[in-house]
């Protein structure tokens, strides 16, 4: 649940630095850029510990995804109360298969992860060449 919450927080900043400057089209680009790059630094601080702290809970691919989704769900809020543009219904349906993939990717797959956490990486593993006449390059027989 702190994964979640740090990534619904992180994604709030993110929103704001990425399209909160779109009401003040009249700003210089620079200084939008600018602030953008002051709003998103505490997105960082916050992304950063999310995935650290999910990581083993969640594949890498798993993260993302649920990221994915709770940033679009921040968006679509943001895009309502602050911009005013309410999403349209094939963005709604595109915003309900974006949810649908999270539940793919996430509830199989958290029993794997935690039989994946357990084993070795495979990098410490050690390969096991293949037998005669079974090798991808082995030529003639």
């Amino acid at each position: 649940m702190r994964t979640v919450i740090l990534l619904i927080l992180s994604n709030l900043f993110m929103t704001v630095a990425w399209y909160g400057h779109l009401k003040f089209r009249h700003a210089p680009l620079l200084v939008v850029i600018l602030l953008s790059w002051l709003i998103a630094l505490p997105e960082y601080s916050l992304q950063v510990p999310a995935n650290r702290i999910g990581y083993g809970q969640f594949t890498a691919p798993q993260l993302k995804i649920i990221q994915e989704a709770i940033s679009i769900t921040v968006f679509v809020i943001f895009s309502i109360l602050y911009l005013r543009e309410v999403p349209t219904w094939r963005a709604g349906l595109a915003f309900l298969l974006i949810f649908l993939a999270v539940a793919i990717a996430v509830y199989p797959g958290k029993v794997q992860a935690a039989k994946n956490s357990t084993q070795k990486p495979p990098s410490a593993q050690r390969p096991v060449p293949p037998q005669s006449g079974q090798g991808p390059l082995e030529v003639g027989g």
